[in-house]
């Protein structure tokens, strides 16, 4: 019994580390911390309840989006930070105020309706990539409006990245990419990389909010998936930095959208069974 137990262990550690790779490459090559990917990992692949996967979604979020930064802004030598600030301090306190408010209201919430609502953003953000993939849309290009209206329109978006940063465990780059090059007039391969920035301190803030809340990941989930799915994604998220500047970004996203519907679809309708948690 024994011996199946620790089979089980290695294996969980196996996938997760696998599964991370691929996840994190994506990341990197588009400036995602790729977890609207590893959430049907998380749920339906190695069972863990809603709740707990959120955290250990942003734990893991973290890891690939400080691995992704560094080697993109190394590839990507000359960022515009000072052309930038504006857009860049008011998304984030945007999303920081409403990811530490957001967070708390996310743990009240069932694990069914909180699936549910895992579902519904994740079927919208395949959707919205495909979109933006196959239909270009003009951008409004607002990066050289007043700062007043920069710092409103950025603020609104942060607040609302924030939100789905929290209760979705993710870092909202899915939705920064987005509008940065749409509201903004940033290109893709810059918006992957200012998302990367954007997304740090979001999900710093919700991993704080979701720790101080008793709603944090256990000792056993550190070991069995939050390391190996972090090795796994520096992996990855390097390599993908390395390759962001060759791929066709517009391909990319409408495939990544048409992975993320159906990932989403058949994971989540599968009802995922209660797992224990190991004695720490």
């Amino acid at each position: 019994m024994e011996s199946n137990q620790k089979t089980s262990k290695n294996h969980e550690k196996v996938v997760a580390f696998l599964l991370s790779i691929p996840i994190g490459f994506v990341g990197g090559l588009i400036g995602l911390g790729g977890a609207e990917f590893r959430l049907p990992v998380l749920i339906g692949l190695l069972g863990r309840q809603a709740r707990q996967a959120i955290s250990i979604n942003l734990a893991v979020s973290l890891i690939t989006i400080l691995s992704s930064s560094l080697i993109r802004l190394r590839v990507f030598s000359e960022f515009p930070f000072t052309k930038l600030l504006p857009v860049l301090l008011s998304m984030i306190l945007g999303a920081v105020l409403s990811a530490f408010i957001a967070a708390g209201a996310a743990s009240k919430i069932s694990s069914h309706v909180l699936e549910a609502w895992m579902k519904f953003l994740l079927v919208s953000i395949g959707l919205l990539l495909v979109v933006e993939g196959f239909f270009p849309i003009p951008a409004a290009n607002l990066l050289f409006a007043s700062p007043l209206i920069q710092f409103l329109v950025g603020i609104t978006a942060g607040i609302l990245i924030g939100i789905v940063s929290s209760t979705l465990g993710v870092a909202g780059g899915e939705l920064i990419i987005p509008t940065l090059i749409f509201v903004f007039g940033i290109g893709v391969k810059l918006a992957g990389t200012a998302s990367l920035l954007i997304s740090l301190p979001t999900v710093i803030t919700g991993l704080i909010r979701y720790y101080r809340l008793a709603a944090f990941f256990d000792r056993s989930a550190m070991t069995q998936i939050v390391i190996p799915m972090g090795v796994g994604s520096i992996i990855g998220s390097i390599l993908g930095g390395l390759l962001f500047g060759i791929a066709s970004q517009n391909g990319l996203k409408a495939l990544l959208g048409l992975i993320l519907i159906y990932s989403a679809i058949r994971m989540f309708l599968r009802r995922p069974q209660p797992v224990a948690s190991s004695s720490t």
